[in-house]
């Protein structure tokens, strides 16, 4: 093995480095059922960060120029707040938000295919900790999906 090979599969992290030596992953979402690829199928990271990112901008926006009038400290509170009261709310009730449905994901209970307020509440307390959101399951679910019993799936 030369350099660039095990450079190589140090900065494709411990899943390549299995799969190389021979384990068998099968695909993400496989476990439960969905499809490879296309709707239906597991929403990768990319579109997941970039709908927070716009979630999370539209909140800011909303705080900074209804709530705050540009008191900056009170901003990223009041933007929490927003956050959580948009994403348990339109979650609970269409199963996406505006940064979700931009990038054509939305998320769905795994037993029925829709999301009970219920569980969006719980989904969205989580998701507002942060914490349980960095932490993945070999399907990339974030701790929260797997809490809640969800999953993020492309539209």
């Amino acid at each position: 093995m030369d350099n660039r090979q095990a450079m190589g599969s140090w900065l494709s992290g411990p899943r390549a480095a299995m799969e190389e030596a021979g384990a068998d992953f099968g695909y993400r979402g496989e476990q439960l059922g969905l499809p490879e690829d296309g709707p239906n199928s597991i929403a990768r990271p990319g579109r997941r960060l970039g709908a927070l990112a716009v979630d999370w901008g539209l909140c800011v926006l909303i705080a900074y120029g209804l709530i705050t009038h540009g008191n900056s400290p009170a901003t990223s509170n009041w933007a929490l707040l927003i956050f959580f009261a948009m994403s348990a709310l339109l979650v609970g009730t269409l199963g996406f938000t505006p940064g979700k449905r931009l990038f054509g994901i939305r998320v769905v209970a795994l037993q029925t295919g829709t999301v009970n307020p219920l569980r969006a509440l719980l989904r969205t307390v989580l998701l507002c900790l942060a914490l349980p959101a960095l932490i993945w399951d070999r399907d990339g679910r974030g701790l929260h999906d797997r809490l809640a019993q969800t999953v993020e799936v492309r539209s």
